[in-house]
């Protein structure tokens, strides 16, 4: 019990401090310092943006100054970079983790990432109609989840492709 009543005296006198690091709306102005790092490249070194899209595990999220500070499984999916005004750049990636760190940055870490623009939508669909086919087939099943797991990394490709 004792316990419990340092924890709510603790609770009464909080508010002055935590008067002090309430959060608001990002303005405008505000930037969000972003690295964007794979194993063997940096893409972006604390570069200044504006906003960040990424393909979050438990959904699309978009990230700007101000966030709050979390750490993000991300699928495979696009990761949409705003630079300035409505100039982006767009990048397809295998996965890994989003994390917004206090103080406005933006960690981003990929196993592969490749710009949005070299990937063919015909060959995406050839090569998901493929993998569509061994999972279905009567291989291993280890073979059959190999391309079931393909098959997921190519349907995410099609459609950032499609909303390029």
């Amino acid at each position: 019990m004792s316990a419990l009543r340092l924890l709510s005296s603790a609770a009464r006198r909080a508010p002055s401090t935590l008067a002090q690091q309430r959060r608001g709306y990002a303005e405008v102005a505000d930037k969000i310092s972003l690295s964007l790092v794979l194993p063997h490249q940096a893409i972006f070194t604390s570069k200044d943006v504006v906003q960040v899209n990424v393909a979050a595990a438990t959904g699309d999220m978009g990230i700007l100054a101000n966030h709050v500070p979390s750490i993000e499984a991300l699928r495979p999916g696009m990761i949409e970079v705003i630079e300035s005004g409505s100039a982006s750049k767009k990048w397809f990636a295998s996965g890994g983790f989003a994390t917004v760190h206090p103080g406005n940055k933006l960690t981003i870490n990929v196993v592969e990432a490749a710009p949005l623009e070299s990937f063919s939508s015909e060959a995406v669909r050839a090569n998901l109609q493929e993998a569509l086919k061994v999972a279905a087939g009567n291989g291993s099943e280890e073979d059959k989840m190999e391309a079931r797991i393909e098959a997921d990394v190519y349907e995410a490709l099609q459609h950032a492709l499609g909303s390029k």
